[in-house]
């Protein structure tokens, strides 16, 4: 019998263990998305801003 108390405390004490490891990749997981949002939005809005990009150069545009 105290073996399996040994046991069962040793299994309570991992699944605590893990648990807590699970929290803190939940939340690590949470942040990194929330920054890749906002680096995909950054992405589009600089796309959307190289299309409306007002020649300049000394190049000859692409359409002569």
């Amino acid at each position: 019998m105290q073996k399996v108390e040994e046991q069962l405390a040793h299994l309570t004490r991992t699944v605590e263990d893990l648990s807590d490891v699970v929290a803190a990749q939940a939340s690590e997981i949470e942040l990194l998305t929330r920054r890749v949002v906002l680096l995909m939005e950054r992405e589009a809005q600089r796309e959307a801003d190289a299309g409306s990009h007002i020649y300049g150069g000394p190049e000859k545009p692409p359409h002569y």
